[in-house]
């Protein structure tokens, strides 16, 4: 008989959504995670988030899709529309005959502590799962026998058979595998938050009743909105280049440019703009994609190996994307290099794909004059059942077959 082998000890490094699922993926594939987050507790902060069918397939394989769709809400359409004008541009039925028989999975839309709760319960009720806070990862070492990683708030080590860096955007462990500096700032900033639907009047109200996800396309700006936790809220994103950027400081980006850029728009956008949360501002980055995602026993996954701009709305899609094929790679290979060879050659292209299309893909939307008008033009003539140009997007590679 053949010999079943030992589980495997994997550290996780980071709370987020990207960590949570690769510790779930993990150890629903049979191995013993610990998973490190440096904040006291566990949480996260920000807005809506868009789910597509990708990541829906990705929530199912994790166990957790139906948890999601509780609070989720299943919008009928994503439409985008003209910001100066205030005209329909073009839309995409979600809904249909055409949309099901092709991606089979709901495109969902949910508050982002709304997915990290779902998550996050998951692993706390899996057995083979052990998460801790406050631990902030200094460095990892690593030999012929494992891994062993160092914290700032104690001498205490934690040994690992492979580790998982999830540690987000500005991630320590990449910049001491990697080496390629700071993360790249767009010079976009961004203000969002939800608001309660009882606040919303007219036109908004109207928007937040159709469950559409709207995207107001703009010169160098933009508004999405849709609604989330069960119609409950309305999640508004408001999007624009600043003039003012400057590296190492935060002087730019500011409320007042936030209303300049947004003043010559359509009256839709101006009745909605007073409710845009301005709590925090948000200076968008991404990186050019690597090659290098495994490194020993360490590997790269969510915004770690592949940070994205929003516009194809993917960066926590890919980050469970990421984290499936890691169960999988786990649960056929006993020997984690052999595992993470197998991620890294499923992930690598998909994901560096979908980075450099998500930078295109900004710029199509930020157009202004003839490119605006001729972007509308091309765009009006296609129909709400036409998924060709995004249908690469929302179908995952299949498990062993790199992405063209």
């Amino acid at each position: 008989m053949p010999v079943t082998p030992d589980p495997l000890r994997i550290a996780v490094v980071g709370g987020g959504i990207g960590g949570l699922a690769a510790a779930l993926a993990a150890a629903r594939s049979g191995h013993h995670v610990t998973l490190v987050e440096r904040a006291a507790r566990f949480g996260e902060i920000g807005a809506g988030l868009q789910l597509a069918p990708n990541a829906s397939l990705a929530l199912e394989e994790l166990g957790v899709l139906t948890a999601v769709q509780h609070t989720a809400v299943a919008p009928p359409r994503l439409v985008m529309m003209d910001a100066l004008t205030g005209d329909q541009i073009t839309s995409l039925d979600l809904r249909g005959a055409a949309y099901t028989e092709r991606f089979r999975h709901p495109y969902l839309v949910t508050h982002r502590t709304d997915l990290h709760t779902a998550l996050l319960t998951a692993c706390r009720e899996h057995p083979a799962v052990t998460l801790r806070t406050g631990h902030t990862v200094t460095h990892v070492e690593q030999d012929a026998s494992g891994a062993q990683l160092h914290f700032a708030e104690s001498s205490a080590i934690l040994t690992a058979d492979a580790v998982v860096a999830a540690d987000g955007l500005h991630s320590r462990l990449r910049q001491a595998l990697v080496g390629d500096g700071e993360p790249v700032c767009s010079r976009y900033v961004a203000f969002r938050g939800a608001l309660p639907t009882g606040k919303m009047t007219g036109r908004m109200s109207q928007h937040a009743a159709s469950e559409a996800v709207m995207v107001w396309a703009g010169p160098r700006m933009h508004l999405v909105q849709y609604p989330v936790r069960r119609g409950e809220l309305y999640n508004q994103v408001a999007v624009f280049e600043s003039d003012h950027y400057t590296p190492d400081s935060d002087d730019w980006g500011t409320e007042a440019e936030l209303e300049e850029r947004f003043a010559g728009t359509c009256q839709a956008i101006r009745d909605s703009l007073p409710l845009v949360s301005r709590d925090r501002r948000w200076p968008l980055y991404d990186r050019l994609p690597i090659d290098n995602w495994v490194h020993g026993r360490i590997l790269l996954l969510g915004d770690a190996a592949h940070p994205m701009l929003q516009y194809l709305a993917q960066g926590a899609c890919q980050a469970l994307e990421d984290a499936v094929a890691l169960g999988q790679a786990l649960g056929r290979f006993p020997d984690p290099a052999d595992a993470f060879a197998a991620y890294a050659a499923q992930r690598r292209e998909r994901a560096a794909r979908i980075q450099t299309n998500a930078r295109r893909f900004g710029e199509i939307c930020h157009l202004e004059g003839m490119g605006a008008t001729l972007r509308n033009v091309l765009l009006s003539s296609r129909t709400p059942d036409d998924f060709d140009d995004i249908s690469w997007v929302w179908t995952p590679a299949a498990a062993g077959v790199p992405a063209l």
